[in-house]
């Protein structure tokens, strides 16, 4: 393994830290910008001006020289910007600023973003570290002096000359390698993960509703089948293209960092609401307060409140797949020794992944984001999770060392059997 690097955004040391995809180059949200400018500055001049001239009277003989043709302007250059110190392209909002920020802060104040700073609200904000902090960063917005009023007027102007301009639809449609893309991760979960109507669903009276004890029973039928779970997200991982050209230690990494969130996203998409339970991989059934039992402790309404959140969306087996994909292959893992190599294979996912989603709901753009978002709050249920399990009887580090030498185990067990 690589020797130990501090990254931004990461708030954990070891088990699942908290971390969001290829964010050194491309924020997720950044997918969304067109690129297009707001509005275009100039004017015609008045033909009063194009006509006018400046009448001279000589007042002796002498001839007039003209004189020779000024050199062009020099181009302007503007500080860089106030809040990454990146390459400026002019004032926006008040300040001088890029692209990135300008359109960051845009998208920030007209959707009302909250954002959440998982390390000390602190993070140092440049060109390289803008897109791990969505928090920190509209902050600095802020402090070097971007002015919401600004958005606002921005806005207006823009519906007020929107009739006159020409509105390009974008494309939905997915090229040949991102189609192809879809369909290898699509097929991957599919085969890991069967869906809810593939199970025989059943439950058990092994707890019954009043206890709020753990439940032995439950727990030792828990522990099995998150073992299988780990051999099938293992398996999910290797059918993932490109995955498996990273270094055997990357690999490693990347599935103990995101093992609980892809467990976790599983597990809630299996949510019936009508009856509030949960399935599992062998069709057995839980309620809120059997999984409570099962070892889900305090952390049972929150993953319930998740599964809740995660309806709306209407995700189908592919849109789960390709976040599940995006959640493992997430370049800013701690210990990583590639991590650029990583953050190229992101890319196509977070790509493939926006375009799917707007080609299935053209008329909810905002579906995208909010899927991204919802990452953001399964890995901080995840992170709590981890925390909860070393309370139940295992150290933090022995824990860390468990999941680890498992995984690794697991995923060398695999390897021999299927490769």
């Amino acid at each position: 393994m690589a020797t130990n690097r501090e990254r931004p955004m990461s708030h954990m040391t070891g088990f699942y830290p908290f971390a969001f995809s290829s964010m050194r180059n491309h924020s997720p949200f950044d997918l969304l910008a067109n690129g297009s400018l707001f509005g275009r500055f100039g004017a015609d001049l008045p033909k009063e001006m194009a006509a006018l001239s400046v009448e001279t009277q000589s007042t002796s003989s002498e001839e007039m020289v003209p004189s020779s043709p000024s050199p062009p302007p020099p181009p302007r250059v503007y500080k860089p910007c106030f809040v990454c110190q990146d390459k400026s392209s002019g004032y926006h909002y008040g300040v001088s600023s890029c692209e990135g920020c300008k359109g960051f802060f845009r998208r920030s104040v007209q959707k009302n973003m909250v954002y959440t700073c998982h390390r000390d609200k602190n993070c140092q904000i440049n060109k390289v570290t803008r897109n791990r902090c969505q928090y920190c960063r509209l902050q600095k917005c802020f402090e070097v002096g971007m002015s919401k009023e600004a958005v606002r007027n921005d806005r207006n102007k823009k519906k007020k000359d929107i009739k006159e301009e020409v509105v390009l639809p974008e494309s939905y449609e997915l090229s040949g390698e991102l189609e192809e893309l879809v369909n290898k991760v699509s097929k991957a979960h599919r085969e890991t993960f069967p869906s809810l109507c593939q199970l025989g669903k059943y439950t058990t009276n092994s707890s019954a509703d009043h206890r709020v004890q753990l439940d032995l029973g439950l727990w030792d039928k828990f522990s099995e089948l998150s073992t299988k779970c780990i051999i099938k997200i293992v398996e999910f991982a290797k059918r993932l293209p490109g995955f498996t050209s990273l270094t055997i230690a990357d690999q490693i990494t990347l599935l103990k960092s995101a093992c609980l969130d892809i467990l976790m996203l599983r597990i809630c998409t299996r949510y019936t609401p009508e009856q509030d339970t949960m399935t599992f991989s062998d069709g057995l059934t839980l309620n809120r307060t059997q999984m409570h039992n099962a070892g889900f402790g305090p952390l049972t309404d929150l993953v319930f409140a998740f599964a809740g959140q995660l309806l709306p969306l209407e995700m189908d087996d592919t849109e789960t797949g390709l976040l599940s994909a995006i959640c493992l292959i997430c370049g800013d893992r701690m210990d990583l020794e590639e991590p650029h190599r990583v953050d190229q294979l992101q890319e196509p996912l977070l790509e493939a992944l926006k375009i799917y989603a707007r080609r299935r709901r053209p008329n909810k753009p905002h579906m995208f984001p909010r899927m991204l978002m919802k990452v953001t709050d399964l890995r901080g249920i995840s992170t709590k999770g981890t925390h909860y399990l070393c309370l139940c009887g295992t150290q933090y580090e022995e824990c860390d060392k468990v999941l680890e030498l498992y995984i690794a185990f697991t995923y060398s067990m695999f390897t021999f059997t299927y490769v």
